[in-house]
């Protein structure tokens, strides 16, 4: 049974992240629940052990249908690598009841943030070029990579709302911009749990198919069709993870 919505989790992850971000959201708290004894680094080596080949993908399609800014992408990747290992090498240092107590807090968080924004990225108009442009894109890669190796619920979907915000991109653009980025972190991540032997290969590998399938999958009815239709699919699994997740964590907590 264990295999079934672990697996089931990933390509729903996979599919919402290539949309509009957040498949973290999606993965990790059905990891907490089913491994509810599990040191979260495991867990978030595993969660990245399965996302990084979805990310990857999704990358890949974006990539031959969009006008990537890879002048500003690929610094920004390069310092997103070092800012996400440097987080995933804290967070096996970090005591593992606090992870379990904030994770549904940081899920409303976003949950309330997600239903806020509603008419953001409809338009590509960037605010900066060149060498600015680069700067601004490492910034965001370090701050994001960091968190993304620190704890990683909700990385695509800050890293899509500074793009538009912060960079002025559409969402399209913010999506590709954002699935390069993840890739990048979610490697660097993997390398660091790897390395410190915090990844259950077994089931990182299974889910990793399941998240590719599912990940392609939205990726192509992102370019196809725009990402309004799974909102409200997002909102809905989000909110089920909140009361799943706070329960768990907060019934025997003194």
């Amino acid at each position: 049974m264990e295999w079934i919505w672990v697996t089931a989790a990933a390509g729903l992850a996979g599919f919402v992240d290539a949309i509009v971000g957040g498949g973290g959201l999606v993965l990790v708290p059905a990891l907490f629940a089913t491994f509810p004894g599990a040191h979260p680094a495991t867990l978030f080596g595993v969660n990245k052990g399965a996302q990084v080949w979805g990310t990857a993908a999704a990358t890949w399609q974006y990539a031959r249908r969009v006008d990537m800014p890879w002048h500003a992408l690929w610094p920004a990747a390069a310092v997103c690598f070092a800012g996400a290992w440097a987080g995933a090498w804290l967070v096996t240092r970090v005591p593992p009841t606090h992870w379990r107590l904030a994770l549904p807090l940081v899920l409303l968080a976003v949950l309330l943030y997600t239903l806020a924004r509603k008419d953001l990225g409809r338009q590509h108009r960037p605010r900066y070029a060149g060498r600015t442009e680069a700067a601004a894109a490492c910034a965001l890669g370090l701050g994001i990579g960091f968190y993304d190796g620190f704890f990683g619920p909700g990385t695509g979907s800050f890293l899509v709302f500074l793009f538009v915000r912060w960079l002025g991109y559409d969402f399209l653009h913010a999506s590709a911009s954002a699935k390069w980025l993840n890739t990048t972190s979610n490697l660097a991540a993997l390398s660091l749990f790897a390395w410190t032997g915090h990844v259950w290969w077994h089931y990182a590998l299974v889910m990793a198919v399941a998240n590719v399938l599912g990940s392609t999958l939205g990726a192509r009815l992102a370019l196809r069709h725009g990402a309004g239709f799974v909102r409200g699919v997002f909102v809905l699994v989000v909110s089920v993870l909140i009361l799943k997740t706070g329960w768990d964590a907060y019934r025997a907590w003194p």
